[in-house]
């Protein structure tokens, strides 16, 4: 490049740079500017309504149900039980929501079929009671454990006879 071309070169580039420094520059005129005020409204008070008052519902007792006890290879209720029913017949007739679940049980002696058979008749007996007396079958359902869950896990008589039972449990 020749000397010419450099100097014609640096000084386009001076021009350039001193130029736009002498541009006029916009000024802004400030203004003072006073703040809106904002009335500040207080909320309207809170409605009165109208509140029903909610009766308070007593505080229920948890139900009580007695098992009864069969003698061996029985599943006929014994009259000494039979007041128990009869208890839990009453119970059932005053609190119709309530539906009840007749377990069956056996002791460990005799094979799991002949047991699970056994405590059906036994949950049976205790159903039929209960119907005879005038609770709804619609509300009674039973089922038999044979000897799957023994009241007493011991192997003796006591325990024997703690286990032949019908539990009655209330559903929920």
């Amino acid at each position: 490049m020749t000397r010419f071309n450099v100097l014609f070169l640096v000084l386009v580039l001076a021009l350039l740079m001193i130029l736009p420094a002498c541009a006029k520059k916009d000024t802004v005129e400030v203004q003072d500017i006073e703040p809106a005020i904002e009335e500040i409204v207080p909320p309207p008070p809170p409605l009165q309504e109208e509140v029903e008052e909610v009766p308070v519902i007593e505080e229920v007792e948890p139900v009580v149900l007695e098992d009864i006890f069969f003698d061996y290879d029985k599943f006929n209720i014994k009259d000494e039980y039979k007041s128990i029913l009869t208890a839990n017949a009453e119970m059932l007739l005053d609190n119709p929501e309530v539906t009840l679940l007749v377990e069956g049980h056996c002791d460990e002696r005799g094979t799991s079929e002949y047991n699970l058979a056994l405590g059906e008749k036994r949950a049976k007996s205790v159903l039929d009671f209960l119907v005879a007396y005038g609770v709804g079958a619609d509300r009674l359902s039973l089922v038999s454990y044979g000897e799957e869950k023994p009241f007493d896990s011991g192997h003796d008589e006591h325990a024997w006879g703690m286990n032949r039972r019908a539990h009655m449990a209330v559903k929920q």
